[in-house]
């Protein structure tokens, strides 16, 4: 997702991850905030969207899970409906984070140092504040939406007109969406801290880890956990931020983990992606590919298979059980934008000079279109309803669906 040197962690601003400090593991309802009894049957993704609400988009990958799938009815063939540009003359625009999508409107964070309010059905500006560069991914909830900075500066906004209602300041550059604990706001920085924020933006607690947190923690109940540059996927207490477990993922994680059911799937920079088996805390297997071993940056999406992009210009389709490769698609560029799944089929960009955007068969992988965009394309799309919403390079918003 983000072409940094030094990424790693999760990337992502997902709501709810099934996770657990003792020998079971719950499976939290999304959205409802209560934890019911054990369970060990996994969950279709789907069914974890639509719990959420299938209809928006309110963080990176989309739904509480961070499976990135969603629930959407998209046309057979994507066009155009409408583009939005960021940045002006003076000021290049660039999108490497994932728009967020709440009822009516899309907020997206451009390097032109603004965030935008865009009428979904439209393209039309709402508003837009400028708040410095950013790479992050919004993440929305309630009537306030939040943003980090490359400064380390992080917002709460009013979504009805960018007003700002606080900011806080850490001392290093934020890299992805936060995350909430009931009325706090957990949010990672390149300062190496886990920080946990009260409503009003007092620090609650902070957590050190050994390197820089470039992405968003996960919530289940009480707790929360985070993966930075020292290869560790750290189990917290969310309340106090006490560490109760972690798992070695032998590799710096460069992306958001995907979970489904007691197994979390994310891509490491040590060019494998791996399956944590979450109740025992331990690895469940590990996928490196068989030619070529290049870093995977992008998120996984969990669906009917586990689907994720590598730099090494491919995206790929694995066994969620195994681990095994059931295919590969060979794209024009290198895939750091994380793939999202909707309807048997995976939509996912890459860093080519010819902006392509690719519509896969989801069980074969099988090209079904490539449309042509503006620019490389390095950040994940959202779902909305009826369409998909993805910025490029160039700073320039697709809304593509039916004219």
């Amino acid at each position: 997702m983000f072409r940094v040197l030094a990424l790693a962690v999760l990337a992502a601003g997902g709501w709810l991850v099934c996770l657990g400090c003792g020998a079971s593991i719950p499976t939290a309802s999304p959205g409802t905030g209560e934890t019911p009894a054990p369970q060990t049957e996994t969950r279709p993704a789907d069914a974890l969207v639509r719990a959420v609400g299938g209809a928006d988009w309110p963080v990176a990958r989309g739904d509480a899970f961070m499976t990135g799938s969603g629930t959407a009815k998209l046309p057979d063939q994507l066009e155009v409906r409408w583009e939005f540009k960021t940045g002006d003359a003076k000021t290049s625009g660039g999108i490497e984070g994932a728009p967020a999508i709440v009822g009516d409107t899309v907020y997206v964070a451009s390097l032109d140092k603004h965030l935008y309010a865009l009428e979904l059905a439209t393209g039309k500006r709402k508003w837009k504040v400028k708040l410095g560069a950013m790479k992050a991914s919004p993440s929305v909830k309630g009537d306030r939406v939040f943003i980090g900075n490359l400064d380390g500066k992080f917002f709460c906004l009013k979504t009805a007109d960018g007003s700002k209602v606080w900011e806080f300041e850490t001392e290093g550059e934020i890299m992805a969406g936060c995350n909430f604990h009931g009325s706090n706001i957990l949010i990672g920085s390149h300062d190496s801290t886990l920080y946990c924020l009260s409503a009003d933006g007092k620090k609650v607690w902070d957590v050190k880890t050994d390197g820089p947190v470039n992405g968003s923690p996960a919530v289940i109940g009480d707790v929360t956990f985070v993966a930075g540059c020292d290869s560790i996927f750290h189990i917290l207490d969310a309340k106090t931020g006490k560490e109760l477990g972690s798992v070695d993922l032998g590799g710096q994680a460069a992306a958001t983990a995907a979970v489904v059911g007691d197994r979390a799937y994310v891509g490491t920079m040590a060019n494998t992606v791996v399956a944590v088996d979450l109740k025992k805390k331990e690895k469940a297997w590990e996928f490196t590919p068989a030619v070529r071993q290049q870093p995977f940056y992008a998120s996984a999406a969990a669906g009917e298979l586990i689907v994720t992009g590598s730099r090494d210009k491919k995206v790929y389709g694995l066994d969620p059980k195994t681990g095994k490769q059931v295919w590969s698609f060979e794209t024009e560029g290198q895939v750091d934008a994380s793939p999202v799944i909707v309807g048997g089929r995976v939509y996912v960009g890459c860093l080519s000079d010819g902006g392509e955007f690719y519509v896969l068969e989801l069980k074969t992988g099988k090209k079904i279109q490539a449309l042509e965009l503006d620019s490389a394309v390095s950040g994940s799309a959202a779902v909305a309803p009826d369409c998909i919403i993805v910025g490029t390079d160039k700073g320039t918003v697709y809304c593509l669906g039916k004219k």
